[in-house]
């Protein structure tokens, strides 16, 4: 049939069409959620044209972790959990802690069951304050043993949770989250007052009604500020410090309410001006 006699124009009109169809058939790749999340985050600002990531850094005129308190957090791991085994590893001098892998920037899943030395933590803590802890990236490095020199794994930290005794104010539990330089993570940041000596309003007499002690940010991990500064010199009688005002890195991302008070300069107590009225 094909070699003796010609094919009907339909039919080769038909043939041609699917063969042209067939040649540009797209070739589909299919992505699971993660890695269609994956691949948006490569389109981002923050990616290179050459796929190599934009790493961020501190910049000059905001307040940067003091060095003299970078300091390699040691643990071991710890094979199950429990109020027994909890309590045995306290006697023994250590703190049972989690380290978890960082997913919405502030909960995360692949826990992992560690426990780090007493006396170092009890050492950060005093020496940084709770909320000051709580917002400093440290390295921690997992060891078979505290004095081994072999290590396990080492990874870059963030404190997450800390619950100190009422008493004594030992630390009982520390839950850390990893914080690669990719990780965008949810911190309470501490506020740290200043310019109290000449606020027009504070040199009237009135005095400062302090709101907020730290105000939460969603953070690069390189660039997470160990404070922010509050200025109060230019505040007046009943002026107030909104969560706007505060002067941070321009990649932070503020959680809460832009208008959300940080502070207000208050009239003089009530006790104040009766001293002045005598």
């Amino acid at each position: 049939m094909f070699a003796g006699s010609s094919i009907p124009p339909l039919h080769l009109t038909m043939l041609n069409l699917m063969r042209a169809t067939h040649t540009r058939i797209p070739r589909l790749r299919f992505f699971s959620q993660s890695s269609a999340a994956a691949a948006l985050v490569e389109e981002t600002p923050s990616v290179a044209q050459d796929n190599t990531q934009v790493r961020l850094t501190y910049l000059e005129d905001f307040p940067k972790p003091d060095p003299k308190y970078a300091e390699t957090i040691l643990a071991v791991p710890r094979a199950a959990s429990g109020s027994n085994i909890s309590s045995k590893e306290r006697k023994a001098g250590r703190v049972p802690s989690i380290v978890f892998e960082q997913e919405d920037g502030q909960h995360g899943g692949n826990k992992r069951l560690i426990s780090v030395k007493t006396n170092q933590i009890r050492k950060l803590v005093n020496h940084l304050g709770r909320s000051f802890f709580l917002s400093r990236l440290f390295d921690l490095e997992v060891r078979p043993e505290l004095a081994s020199d072999e290590v396990i794994e080492k990874i870059r930290v963030l404190p997450r949770l800390l619950h100190l005794h009422a008493g004594t104010d030992a630390p009982l539990n520390v839950t850390f989250i990893r914080a690669p330089s990719h990780a965008l993570l949810k911190v309470d940041v501490p506020l740290v007052y200043r310019g109290e000596d000449v606020s027009p309003g504070l040199r009237k007499g009135s005095y400062l009604n302090v709101i907020k002690r730290t105000v939460k940010f969603l953070c690069p991990a390189d660039i997470i500020p160990p404070y922010i500064d509050v200025d109060l010199s230019e505040l007046d009688v009943g002026q107030k410090f909104l969560a706007k005002d505060l002067k941070v890195h321009p990649a932070l991302k503020l959680i809460r309410p832009e208008d959300e008070p940080i502070c207000k300069i208050m009239g003089g107590r009530v006790s104040d001006q009766q001293k002045k009225s005598k």
